[in-house]
């Protein structure tokens, strides 16, 4: 079988500028003409393998990122803003789309941003009794889709914020140490000291909040409803918002938020992930999980977490050196609404609008308590095993409403043989593939009884005198 050839011209050309060398400096490291870089960061010419052991052995460069990186997501958002019915006579095809992303991604989200504008300023147009009777209505990124695409872009991975997370959490820093009970119980008692050593006194009281901090009074009160994990949880992150705010505030600095509003939520979102990353450490969550082959119920009784609190930090393991199973990650509501998304596959969601129904994230509330497991398959031929379950929140008292939401994991099948639920399945079988996409806009499958709108880029037959399934035949 023929190598495929690694063009990372992009990549090559932000690693060089990290490191703060001219291309002249750059090639003499890496043993090769300044013509020939020049050639390799146009993406005129393959990463060679000269310089594939170079940035490993010059620079301890993790060589896997080179194939990795933001071009598959960039391709995904683009395809999904050219489906716009506005951009459906002009969209270019799948190849130009590809070589955008490949080559010139900074254009790609100038291209995203701009359409985010536009699609803003549309719903703020739709919606004259608000856009009229505001003195503040300006076309400014949403602050929640600002942050998450920032998370979405660091890969879900923020390494001074996992570290730090993870040397808080010492010296539980192995998996023997993370025994069943015991790193809850360690990361828990650290953290009370921790505020206590700050002269914040921690109060538990029958209320709906889940937290309450008193800056005056220097007093922290937990909701004694909440689950035993959502308030390890909640303890952690107030010490993020304490004690690491000089970081946090350093990360938000670099992420250069464009409203007060997307930097708060930020700010929330980064001591979320300390929160987790505190309760599960890097090094012991990740051979904690190898070791038991990512059997979420295993790893969240070992942690003191939730179902879903693993599934998520599962997703985030993504450290250069160091890397786990590459997850996707994602929470949906009882609407379909995707509520959390990561992918760290080549499998992308859907910026705008629900998940994809084939999907079997959407049969988990229909089976509550239990996992559901499914092999499928994109478009574009890429398999996947799936694990997804439902995650109710209780309200906590009588009358409170339960809050549902389904989630799923999953990977490529070639990392089959590290998951626990994919033993009794068969892989190898083509058949036991189930079709699902991403976006019926972007997808291109001719058969699929539940397309809700054709695909683009497609010609439609329509016959007025006969209807199957859909009232069109996809040419």
């Amino acid at each position: 079988m023929a190598t495929k050839k690694l063009y990372a011209g992009a990549k090559l050309r932000e690693t060089r500028q990290r490191l703060g060398l001219t291309q002249k400096d750059f090639a003499a490291k890496l043993g090769v003409s300044l013509p020939y870089l020049n050639q390799m960061e146009n993406n005129n010419r393959p990463v060679s393998t000269t310089v594939v052991l170079s940035l490993a052995q010059e620079f301890g460069f993790d060589v896997t990122e080179l194939s990795t990186g933001d071009s598959e997501r960039l391709v995904s958002d683009m395809r999904e803003a050219m489906a716009d019915p506005i951009l459906a006579d002009v969209a270019p095809p799948l190849a130009d789309v590809r070589l955008t992303a490949s080559n010139a991604p900074a254009l790609a989200r100038a291209f995203l941003h701009l359409h985010r504008a536009y699609r803003q300023t549309h719903e703020r147009l739709a919606s004259l009794d608000e856009a009229l009777g505001r003195e503040d209505a300006r076309t400014l990124p949403s602050p929640w889709d600002e942050v998450r695409d920032f998370f979405h872009y660091c890969d879900n991975y923020i390494d001074a914020v996992d570290r730090a997370a993870e040397n808080f959490a010492s010296p539980l820093g192995t998996a023997e140490a993370a025994r069943p009970g015991d790193q809850d119980k360690n990361v828990r008692v650290r953290a009370v000291s921790t505020l206590g050593n700050m002269g914040i006194r921690v109060e538990f009281s029958d209320t709906q909040k889940l937290r309450q901090y008193d800056p005056e009074t220097k007093k922290l009160t937990l909701s004694r409803r909440a689950a035993h994990e959502t308030q390890t949880f909640q303890l952690l992150l107030q010490v993020a918002l304490l004690k690491q705010d000089p970081l946090l505030e350093a990360t938000l600095d670099l992420a250069r938020f464009q409203t007060d509003a997307a930097r708060s939520i930020a700010k929330i979102g980064l001591a979320n992930y300390f929160a987790g990353a505190a309760m599960m450490p890097y090094s012991a969550f990740l051979e904690a999980a190898r070791e038991v082959r990512h059997d979420l119920e295993l790893l969240a009784l070992r942690f003191g977490a939730s179902i879903e609190q693993v599934a998520h930090r599962l997703s985030t393991l993504q450290r250069p050196g160091a890397k786990g199973i590459p997850f996707f990650f994602v929470r949906v509501d009882q609407a379909g609404t995707i509520t959390k998304r990561h992918s760290a596959t080549r499998l992308q969601f859907a910026r705008f609008g629900g998940a994809c129904p084939l999907w079997n994230v959407h049969r988990a509330f229909e089976t509550p308590g239990r996992f559901l497991r499914q092999l499928a398959e994109t478009p574009d031929g890429v398999r996947y095993i799936s694990i997804a379950r439902d995650v109710s929140k209780p309200g906590g008292s009588w009358g409170a409403p339960d809050r549902r939401f389904a989630i799923a994991l999953g990977c490529e099948v070639t990392h089959a043989s590290d998951i626990v639920y994919a033993d009794d399945l068969d892989p190898g079988r083509p058949d036991t593939f189930e079709p699902i996409g991403i976006s019926c806009r972007i997808c291109e499958r001719e058969q699929c009884h539940q397309r809700s709108v054709p695909p683009l880029e497609r010609r439609l037959t329509i016959d007025v005198n006969a209807r199957a399934t859909l009232p069109y035949e996809v040419g």
